[in-house]
């Protein structure tokens, strides 16, 4: 008997499945990842770990019930990584539960590089310890677990997680926005969690347990002590050795390290997260400020100083007490509450309000290098990455709307200048969208979004959507901007505002005689100078380019006889703005040598009879090339001309 399949195709459910570049198939209804993933190549089947649904994270083994946009994600993408990362984390469970029955996991999240789990155990993890549990990691990679999820009750969790209180309390913070949670399983573990995952464990080619720590649960100092396995995994064992290599030079280049050794900062514990600038860092800090403040002149920006401690009413205005009071430092002023400040927005608004505007006066630019204060937690303090007062080179435009694209193509201009130009690095270009319990209207975020994405698509910049991770104000436009070794850091952010102005209103007068709003755009170029400031140090490992060396010049007499005239050199060169020094020690030439070169000064300047009698130096740099004999004054316009250019 004749069967037409075609009936079959007319009683099945189909769903329409748009790809990134806007390309629509019909898929049966239950479609998974894998799957579209097949049809679009085997290459893309093979290299794929996850799937966006609708900007919603799948794992590829989760059925697709409707019609949907969907991006699959490799692990060269971000959600990739995580997806992959987040696998890895279960796997890491798994072999600790395994080896250590008695112990609780907590959590265990996908972070910037790797992972980490929390587990409650009764004596901290050894190093053989961890030994162990990458063996036993390797026998649950290898027995290739096939990774499944469930939709469960609140209920049904309680009864599964019964003996993990850590689970209990999450499950309890769940139920005030579900009836249910999703459970995902491997052999004979399960876990909470909200996905995406790999599909199976197999999939983790190469990993590798990095140290352990203490941390408290959920961070908080009164509750539990917990300790923290961190990890990284890769693809290949090619990835994982070559990322290994790069840790270890990470290492080398540590910029608390290198800051302690040439004596640029250090941390007290009297004041968790606050640097101290000593005179060598102070002189890089003030070096890049003054490096901006000469490029404003140039570019139409004002430079404003605004106070520190300001009331509550200011912040709930601005949406910061609703949205980032956990991260303020709180006090009182007049018996009323008030904060430090942690950002610079709401104070330039209110010089803004100072007087009547005009169209004519637009765009206008303030720009501010005051100190903020945010209050971190302790425990994710580190060096400068992380601190709790910091410097950003921040500035607030006021626009009409008519100016929001050529100010912003304005900024990717100066941004090119300083990354590109002036520093060497290349950037990658991220624009983050609404995120949850944001600022304003959906059609005011719309607005600004499309705004931005015509300005990227009008500067032939390639962008990625980061979905969600916006300001709680308006989207922005993050930079990316990779160093020496191949890590990419968040710097530049261009932050588009519709919210501030209505929030505060702000108006000028049109050139129509009407009352207008303005548009707000927030920009910070290096971002934290604390922050950018650690990723020059690691970036040139503590050798500087001689226009941001705190150590420029060294004077090195060969003999007693000899120091008198290289005071007269470092008087020369300092009178010119250039930072020298003389070594008057006893030590050898030799060793005065190798101790300039450790201290990173570029230019080593050896003075003897021959030189004291022609009135020259003969010169070295500090990577052992010898320039031979020159005049001051010959070398003093090389040097100037050097840092002119900043080369």
């Amino acid at each position: 008997m004749f069967i037409n399949p075609n009936l079959f195709a007319l009683s099945m459910t189909v769903i329409t499945i748009e790809l990134p570049d806007g390309t629509k198939k019909q898929h049966p209804k239950g479609v998974t990842g894998i799957q579209i993933a097949q049809s679009i190549g085997a290459r893309l089947a093979r290299d794929a770990v996850a799937i966006k649904v609708n900007n919603e994270l799948y794992d590829l083994f989760r059925p697709i019930e409707q019609d949907a946009k969907i991006m699959i994600l490799t692990f060269d993408q971000k959600e990739g990584k995580s997806a992959f990362w987040h696998s890895t984390a279960h796997v890491l469970a798994q072999a600790v539960l395994s080896l250590f029955p008695d112990a609780k996991p907590t959590i265990g999240p996908p972070i910037d590089e790797g992972f980490y789990y929390d587990f409650d155990v009764k004596k901290p993890f050894a190093a053989d310890d961890l030994e162990k549990i990458e063996k036993k990691m390797e026998e649950i990679v290898k027995s290739d677990y096939s990774i499944s999820r469930a939709v469960v009750s609140i209920k049904d969790a309680k009864k599964q997680f019964k003996h993990n209180k850590y689970k209990l309390e999450l499950i309890d913070d769940f139920s005030q926005q579900s009836e249910t949670v999703s459970v995902y399983s491997q052999g004979d573990f399960s876990d909470l969690c909200r996905g995406g995952h790999v599909p199976n464990t197999g999939r983790i080619g190469a990993f590798k347990l990095l140290k352990t720590s203490s941390a408290y649960w959920r961070g908080d100092q009164k509750r539990e002590s917990l300790q923290r396995i961190y990890g990284i995994s890769f693809p290949t064992v090619k990835q994982l050795k070559d990322h290994l290599h790069m840790l270890e030079e990470a290492e080398k280049r540590d910029h608390r390290k290198i800051g302690t050794a040439l004596d640029l900062f250090s941390f007290q514990d009297v004041s968790p997260g606050s640097p101290f600038f000593h005179p060598k860092g102070t002189f890089i800090f003030n070096t890049l400020t003054n490096f901006l403040r000469s490029e404003y002149v140039k570019r139409g920006y004002q430079e404003v100083i605004t106070p520190q401690l300001f009331h509550k009413e200011l912040w709930e205005i601005s949406g910061h007490w609703a949205h980032y009071k956990q991260n303020m430092f709180l006090t009182t002023m007049d018996g009323q509450e008030a904060s430090i400040k942690p950002m610079n927005c709401p104070t330039h608004v209110l010089i803004y309000k100072t007087t009547v505007r005009s169209y004519r006066e637009l765009p206008l630019r303030f720009a501010d290098f005051g100190a903020l204060h945010r209050n971190e937690v302790r425990g994710t303090l580190g060096g400068l990455f992380r601190v709790r007062k910091l410097h950003q080179d921040d500035a607030h435009i006021f626009c009409a709307e008519e100016h929001i694209e050529p100010e912003i193509h304005k900024l990717i201009d100066f941004i090119r200048f300083l990354y590109q130009s002036t520093f060497g690095f290349q950037f990658t270009v991220e624009l983050s969208t609404k995120p949850d319990g944001a600022l304003g209207s959906e059609e005011l975020w719309t607005k600004a979004e499309n705004s931005l994405k015509s300005a990227l698509d009008h500067a032939g910049l390639p962008f990625n959507i980061n979905p969600g991770d916006g300001a709680f104000y308006g989207p922005k436009i993050d930079f990316h901007i990779k160093d020496a070794l191949g890590r990419s850091w968040q710097c530049a952010t261009i932050q588009l505002d519709f919210n501030f102005p209505e929030r505060f209103n702000l108006e000028f007068d049109g050139s129509d005689g009407k009352r207008h709003r303005p548009v707000m755009i927030h920009r910070a170029l290096f971002g934290s100078l604390e922050r950018f400031i650690g990723i020059l140090i690691e970036h040139y490992a503590g050798r500087f380019p001689l226009w941001l060396n705190p150590n420029q010049v060294a004077l090195l007499p060969i003999a007693d006889r000899h120091a008198d005239y290289c005071k007269e050199v470092v008087s020369m060169l300092r009178g010119e703005g250039l930072r020298a020094d003389v070594n008057e020690s006893a030590e050898t030439t030799g060793k005065k040598i190798r101790d300039a070169q450790v201290a990173q000064y570029s230019y080593l300047l050896i003075v003897g009879d021959v030189e004291m009698k022609n009135k020259t130096v003969n010169v070295r740099t500090r990577d052992e090339k010898v320039h031979g004999e020159k005049s001051v004054d010959v070398l003093l316009k090389e040097l100037i001309a050097e840092i002119k250019n900043r080369k």
